[in-house]
C-alpha cells in the first residue's frame, strides 16, 4: 500500500441487521463505504466488512487510486471489528484462492 494513502472510513451507527435497504444505504455518509466516491461496499458492521473483503476484486469502474483508498478503509474497518486480514496490498485480492475470513 502507498504509505501516503490514509483511510476515510469512520465507524457509524451499526444497522444491527443484515442487508441494508436502499434507503438505509442512501442515508449513509460517504465515510461508511470502502469506495467512498463510488459509494460501493458499505461497511457498517463486521458482516459488511467481510462482504467487502470478499468482493473487493469484483468492484468495477474504480481507479487504482480508489482501490488504494478502499484497501486503507478496509484495513481500518477490519481492525475496528476485530477481523484479521491476510492481504497486505490490494493487488493480492483475486490472485490466490479465497481464504475464509473468521466469523
Amino acid at each position: 500500500m502507498n504509505p501516503k494513502t490514509t483511510h476515510t472510513w469512520k465507524p457509524g451507527n451499526p444497522t444491527g441487521r443484515g442487508r441494508l435497504s436502499t434507503a438505509e444505504k442512501a442515508a449513509l455518509p460517504d465515510s461508511a463505504f470502502a469506495f467512498p466516491r463510488a459509494r460501493k461496499e458499505p461497511m457498517t458492521d463486521a458482516a459488511h466488512v467481510r462482504d467487502a473483503l470478499a468482493r473487493f476484486d469484483q468492484v468495477g469502474g474504480v481507479t487504482d487510486a480508489e482501490r488504494e483508498l478502499a484497501f486503507a478503509n478496509l484495513q481500518k474497518a477490519a481492525t475496528h471489528f476485530g477481523i484479521t486480514m491476510t492481504e497486505t496490498d490490494w493487488r493480492q485480492f483475486g490472485t490466490r484462492p479465497a481464504t475464509p475470513h473468521p466469523a
